[in-house]
């Protein structure tokens, strides 16, 4: 029987999904395979490495650094979250990411983005942590209007949320029977259509179906939010939300905030522990 985890995004509340991943790894939890969208991919690559504690140290060290998410950086680079520092001079010199370890991982690491030409996912399964691999994260975390487009291996990329937020279905299409879904949104929430659609339309008009995909993205959202809670009621799936709304914004600047985001994912895995041993047979 695989074991899956699948990680939802959410920008700065992807750090909740970040202590739920450290009290797994402090315990010793294996799986099989892992699918990442957006932060759940920049945070996620860390269970593959084997790096516990990484996430939170990172964004909590460079939360007012402004080389890190600015508006200046925005100005000057078109993504609010410089490409440059992000992913490339902290995995490679300020909280150095382990490409060996995470080589040498039997894991299954693959990585959702939006291909904005068609305005569907594409999975990429990851084995070796390069410059190419980094890009691909950068991808998935490239949200409409605060990035821009990220092109590689002759695609057009943006963020995988817009297309596939939650991809249980992916990896049980995979073949991975018994999957840990990790949400940052409480059970019960439902996703409304954006607010900024206008402005998507304006920045991405020569991309039509990357258009219609964020339009229609709620409607896919809630359709596998329901699908997630179906699987488990059915007992393929197993899933970890925070209780309430988390207090984080996409965008977070206080290392207060960041580690009670975090703190809540360590404490809603720590309480679910003997659950989650028990539905994957560890």
């Amino acid at each position: 029987m695989k074991k899956g985890l699948v990680l939802e995004g959410g920008a700065m509340r992807g750090l909740f999904t970040a202590g739920v991943m450290d009290v797994l790894m402090e315990n010793g939890i294996t799986f099989d395979g892992i699918v990442g969208v957006s932060a759940g991919a920049c945070f996620g690559c860390n269970y593959k490495s084997n790096q516990p504690g990484r996430a939170i140290r990172y964004n909590t060290r460079f939360a007012k650094d402004k080389r890190y998410c600015s508006v200046r950086s925005y100005i000057k680079t078109g993504d609010l979250y410089n490409a440059e520092f992000c992913y490339d001079t902290v995995p490679k010199e300020l909280d150095i990411f382990d490409t060996e370890a995470f080589e040498k991982s039997p894991i299954e690491f693959f990585i959702v983005c939006t291909d904005i030409e068609t305005g569907k996912p594409v999975y990429r399964r990851c084995t070796r942590a390069d410059d190419n691999f980094l890009v691909w994260l950068r991808a998935s975390a490239s949200m409409p209007l605060a990035s821009r487009i990220v092109e590689t291996d002759g695609r057009k990329l943006l963020d995988g949320g817009i297309s596939d937020s939650i991809p249980l279905r992916f990896m049980e299409k995979a073949g991975y029977e018994r999957n840990l879904v990790i949400l940052t949104q409480p059970r019960g929430y439902t996703k409304k259509q954006t607010r900024s659609l206008k402005l998507v339309r304006l920045a991405l008009r020569k991309y039509p179906a990357a258009v219609k995909a964020v339009a229609e993205r709620y409607k896919m959202y809630n359709g596998e939010l329901r699908y997630v809670l179906s699987a488990e009621q059915e007992g393929r799936a197993l899933v970890i939300a925070p209780d309430e709304k988390l207090p984080a914004n996409h965008v977070e600047h206080d290392p207060d905030v960041m580690r009670e985001v975090y703190r809540l994912g360590r404490k809603a895995c720590t309480e679910r522990l003997a659950d989650i041993i028990s539905f994957l047979g560890e």
